[in-house]
């Protein structure tokens, strides 16, 4: 399976809970007057990815559970934590175009919150 194989033959990709169920509860964006999370505009095109992702990871139970050679699963496991770090990227992506950049342009604590949290995540990023 390489990174742009959608999905093992005979399975179905379901919608994984985080990326619908607002795993940052406590962020609602509604009263910030600039319409939901970045991400929302492309947010087919995330899920469409996310499933793909999930597709590969369900290819590396099938390849675990057929006892495949484990150099080849481990090249899966790169395969899959490369898709989800491109993920990643492209939500940051979002988050600092329209969340930050919101938070900037009303200016006061907000702003330096919302600054400090995509510091945050960056460096979380950057170490996993």
């Amino acid at each position: 399976m390489d990174t742009t194989q959608a999905e093992t033959p005979g399975t179905t990709a379901a919608t994984p809970a985080d990326a619908t169920s607002g795993a940052h509860a406590g962020h609602d964006h509604a009263g910030h007057g600039h319409g939901g999370h970045g991400y929302s505009a492309r947010k087919d095109e995330h899920l469409k990815r996310l499933r793909r992702i999930e597709g590969q990871v369900r290819g590396l139970q099938r390849m675990v559970s057929e006892d495949e050679y484990c150099i080849d699963v481990l090249t899966q496991v790169s395969a899959a934590t490369k898709a989800l770090q491109a993920f990643a990227l492209s939500m940051l992506e979002e988050h600092l175009a329209h969340c930050v950049a919101h938070a900037v342009e009303q200016g006061g604590p907000e702003a330096d919150a919302k600054v400090k949290e995509a510091s945050q995540a960056i460096a979380r990023l950057v170490r996993s």
